[in-house]
């Protein structure tokens, strides 16, 4: 279930920490986090935002033929495109990232061939070590956009390694972002939309929040790491349910699922629940996670399969067959609590969910 009260709890607590004049870039990249783009953006929009990013052109054009925004907002696909992919950019209204000259060059041609204006912003790489062209030569990369017929500069963006901790990296990266945009706009006479401030550095670093900010993880609901968990008030936006379609019960030393990792210490009820890893619920948390179900803790046991789950409801439940398990969300553990478990972070919790999952928005 997605709960679009919370993602608006979430959306109005992120502008309470920007300007009136900064705008928010909606995040709907890997299918909002897994959280369902297309609904996610139409909420988005109709609070104001204009401007979504996504991380390729795929996504890009998913956007576009479903409608899920309309037509005057802007989408920025982050990757830097190949050649064969520059027709769609232009076919759909989708805003390229430009690395280097090369694509710039590419970007021209064929632009110029289609007689189409391309929408670009600038990546510039401060210290990701990903995407992005070297400081040094930024500004002649703007220029050189700035100055190509088919093509129309519209931002520059930059992306911190750390965006958390208040460092001299990080101070390194934000000072030689906005030294490079104000040299570029002093020869050209004109403001850029800047943007480098992920969830980070909306809750770290004010000096990051530029004319446009980029919130992830905020928006569905949890902090970037558990640094910044108390700096400010969210609500996971998802919450992952199966249900129960089976209930046993097993005598002493009966042993459950794969590789029989989980011998029952005593007789119990165990409840089989229709979701597995196939469907987002990973194999890594056999045996070490909590199910919640009627609002009581049960203990997961036995390995996690593909399709199913086994856990132990005691000598005593009211479970039964149909009732609804939560695997997390706002009424179990959180993706964050699954993730320390798990060893990993949030993002890859909910983006785990796959698609054979139904989205069903409350």
């Amino acid at each position: 279930m997605i709960s679009s009260n919370n993602l608006i709890h979430n959306f109005r607590k992120i502008q309470e920490r920007i300007t009136d004049t900064c705008r928010i870039m909606g995040i709907v990249k890997a299918n909002a986090y897994g959280h369902g783009a297309l609904h996610i953006s139409k909420t988005l929009e109709s609070l104001g935002v204009s401007d979504f990013g996504v991380a390729n052109i795929t996504e890009a054009v998913h956007l576009r033929k479903q409608s899920a925004v309309s037509r005057n907002a802007a989408i920025l696909a982050f990757c830097s495109p190949l050649p064969s992919h520059l027709p769609l950019y232009l076919q759909h209204d989708i805003t390229a990232t430009i690395c280097d000259f090369d694509t710039l060059r590419t970007a021209e041609s064929i632009a110029s061939s289609y007689n189409m204006p391309l929408k670009v912003h600038v990546k510039i790489d401060t210290g990701m070590g990903r995407l992005g062209i070297p400081p040094e030569a930024a500004c002649n990369l703007l220029q050189a956009v700035e100055q190509t017929p088919h093509l129309q500069l519209t931002g520059a963006y930059t992306h911190f390694a750390q965006s958390t901790k208040t460092d001299d990296f990080a101070d390194r990266q934000i000072r030689t972002f906005t030294e490079v945009c104000s040299e570029f706009e002093h020869h050209a006479k004109r403001n850029l939309c800047k943007h480098a401030a992920n969830s980070g550095a909306l809750l770290c670093r004010k000096d990051a929040c530029l004319d446009m900010v980029r919130p992830g993880i905020m928006l569905y609901g949890y902090p970037p790491d558990e640094s910044v968990q108390n700096m400010i008030d969210l609500k996971p936006a998802m919450e992952l349910r199966a249900k129960v379609i089976f209930i046993k019960d097993v005598e002493t030393g009966t042993t459950i699922s794969y590789n029989r990792q989980w011998t029952a210490p005593s007789r119990c009820k165990i409840a089989t629940i229709s979701a597995g890893y196939a469907d987002g619920y990973q194999r890594t948390l056999s045996n070490r996670a909590k199910v919640f179900i009627r609002g009581n803790p049960c203990s997961q046991v036995g390995t996690i399969t593909m399709d199913q789950t086994m856990v132990d409801l005691g000598k005593n439940s009211n479970v039964r067959v149909g009732d609804d398990a939560v695997l997390f969300g706002w009424n179990g553990l959180s993706a964050a609590d699954l993730a320390k478990i798990a060893g990993t972070i949030s993002y890859e919790i909910l983006c785990a969910v796959s698609s054979r999952v139904k989205r069903v928005f409350i």
